[in-house]
């Protein structure tokens, strides 16, 4: 499944003004701790969301100030404001899809972006300013109530967003949701598993449509045995469009982004130039055209798009990675080569998706075990599985823009990488950081580019950038940013317990398979320049209850500071840094409780699932709020 300064923001190398909660600071700021907190012990700690952790401030005279941290919850799935269902589902026409209970919601919160927008008014203007929130809802995970639906709901329904009015407190930074309405896609063809998100810096929501429907099967092509592909268009194409067959998949796994005015009303633009894969998100770095996308699932690329015009997605050039492995220590080091895939615009895209272009205009392909003649062909491995694949005449971009990790498998790219989640940015540094959830399939199968052990723990990459760079053809890559290298950050290496002697998963007493005070799972990621610190939310099922946590790069101390109910994933990960003179880490969870928490061992499982139930209504609700001290907001830079 994006954040950027907690923002008390003051800097390690300058001093600066910090606000408190209520007042001015007189003295100047020197650096900034987090002080974690222990994991949850009790049944009614290991079933919210909640922190107990807190933030040390050392002035520049030498005093100290530590805040208390807390978790301020803004609103829930399925709470109504102003008659309208937060996370509400919607069809083509803009009806509320319902079942028994009403209208159906999203369990599941997401990418969020915390906008000012010029000319936007307060609810109440004489106590407060006025700021915007954009959600994102990945999914909805638990069936329909229609007496028919079973199991879980994932893919099968459309994806959502919402824009929330906040009015925010002048004096101590306190969010009120004021006003909510969902974010219409109809235009676009609607929602697919919105993931992460960014804001840019051009004051837009850029978010994400992850796990691309394979367009191949759509067809009625036959799947490949070993494909990751899970996703059901079908289902999703009879809930939004009312038949089963109207969704075309190429019309998903693309860049919505999202514009707000200041009355409120949005508009959505979905990219196709960037290309499309399974997107957790994208990340840009400071020039505004040079874009890191990360792939998840299994055998998945890592993909860069330059823009031809700073702030402005429309069009651009498209790469895909080449690694070369030079350490297989702590999740392994690598060097990166860039190829170059093709160069478009939306326009051009959008143009070839209307007319009506399927897989097989695109590719010829065989099964991997397949006994006819496969000269021409070339063998892949990707997320879609193990295939002989062989371009049809002048159909590279098409490949490149519609297909594009297969394409870029059949032109040599390493499409090994696992579980690739969210990414930052260090302008500081001009680095990107690379979260792995998982090590697994490909990049432990010694089989093509990568070959390090599995750790279902994960682990952060760092990749170094470099101008002046060169793709595999010779020529110039556009850009001062360009990743060289990838390199394991050895303290945030997942703390798995890896398997026995016999190969069976290594437990502690309650069922998790990853140590306490470690990372585990890292799905979000944001780098707050100001205090040199990253910021990580998990999702695993490798441990019962997921956390967020801040690691400064300087002191290599790793903290964490936010727990969410069991079996949730932390979600929505984002750093606001100074908005009016205050500061929020934002993070959503969704799904609590998932699977009854059947993987959990301890002896109070009955009162976890019991307050699980009781707290979220019988696993319906999820929360979307900030961390913030226990008067308000944090403090921010001035």
């Amino acid at each position: 499944m994006e954040l950027k300064p907690l923002i008390i923001a003051l800097s390690t190398a300058f001093g600066v003004t910090v606000l408190s909660s209520t007042a001015c600071a007189k003295s100047t700021a020197n650096s900034v701790e987090f002080i974690g907190m222990p994991a949850p012990s009790s049944a009614n700690e290991k079933a919210d969301i909640y922190t107990t952790a807190q933030v040390k401030i050392t002035y520049r005279n030498g005093g100290t100030r530590i805040y208390d941290l807390k978790y301020h919850q803004l609103m829930a799935t399925t709470n109504v404001i102003n008659g309208q269902v937060v996370g509400g589902l919607f069809d083509s026409d803009e009806n509320p899809l319902n079942d028994r209970d009403g209208q159906m919601a999203s369990d599941a919160p997401d990418g969020s972006s915390l906008m000012n927008i010029p000319g936007m008014r307060a609810a109440k203007p004489r106590a407060n300013r006025p700021l915007a929130l954009v959600t994102q809802y990945e999914y909805k995970e638990l069936p329909p109530n229609d007496g028919v639906s079973t199991g879980g709901f994932w893919s099968k329904l459309p994806a959502t967003m919402s824009v929330a009015k906040l009015d925010q407190h002048k004096r101590t930074g306190v969010l009120e949701v004021v006003d909510y309405d969902h974010i219409s896609f109809s235009a676009v063809n609607g929602g697919w598993i919105h993931c992460g998100s960014t804001l840019s810096a051009w004051n837009t929501h850029i978010g994400s449509e992850e796990y691309e429907p394979d367009a191949k099967t759509h067809e009625g092509l036959a799947k490949a045995s070993d494909s990751d592909d899970g996703t059901d268009m079908n289902s999703f194409s009879k809930y939004y469009f009312g038949d089963e067959a109207t969704a075309n998949p190429y019309h998903y796994g693309l860049v919505p982004e999202v514009t707000v005015t200041k009355d409120g009303s949005t508009s959505v633009v979905k990219h196709y130039a960037p290309g499309r894969f399974a997107r957790e998100m994208q990340e840009m770095a400071s020039d505004n055209r040079t874009a890191i996308g990360g792939d998840d699932g299994k055998n998945t690329g890592l993909f860069m798009f330059i823009a031809d015009n700073a702030e402005d997605l429309s069009a651009g050039t498209l790469y895909a990675a080449k690694v070369t492995q030079t350490s297989a220590d702590n999740g392994g080091s690598f060097d990166l080569q860039w190829i170059r895939l093709g160069h478009a615009s939306n326009a051009e895209i959008q143009a070839m998706v209307d007319n009506g272009i399927k897989f097989s205009d695109i590719f010829d392909f065989l099964p991997a075990d397949t006994t006819e003649d496969t000269a021409g062909y070339t063998k892949v491995t990707t997320y879609m599985g193990t295939e002989w694949l062989r371009l049809k005449p002048g159909m590279e971009k098409a490949a490149a823009f519609l297909e594009t990790r297969r394409y870029a498998a059949l032109l040599g790219a390493t499409t090994e990488f696992s579980k690739m989640e969210y990414i930052a940015y260090n302008d500081e540094d001009r680095k990107f950081y690379l979260t792995i959830s998982r090590v697994e399939a490909g990049m432990i199968d010694g089989k093509g580019d990568i070959k390090v052990a599995r750790n279902d723990g994960g682990i952060i990459l760092e990749m170094s950038t470099a101008k002046e760079q060169r793709d595999m053809d010779g020529n110039i890559i556009p850009s001062d940013f360009v990743g060289t290298t990838l390199v394991s950050i050895p303290e945030l290496v997942g703390g798995w317990f890896g398997k026995d002697s016999d190969g069976n998963t290594i437990k502690d007493k309650e069922g998790n398979q990853c140590e306490q005070d470690k990372l585990c799972g890292p799905d979000n990621v944001r780098y707050v320049d100001s205090i040199r610190t990253l910021f990580l939310g998990e999702d695993t099922s490798r441990r019962n209850n997921n956390y967020a946590w801040a690691f400064n790069i300087d002191t290599r101390k790793l903290s964490r500071i936010l727990s969410v109910p069991m079996a949730a994933e932390a979600t929505g990960l984002t750093i606001a840094p100074n908005y009016n003179g205050f500061a929020y880490i934002l993070s959503n969870f969704q799904h609590p409780g998932e699977g009854n928490i059947s993987s959990y061992t301890g002896a109070d499982k009955d009162a976890v699932l019991n307050a699980i139930n009781t707290k979220w209504d019988n696993k319906k609700k999820a929360a979307i709020g900030y961390i913030g001290t226990a008067d308000g907001a944090l403090p921010a830079l001035k």
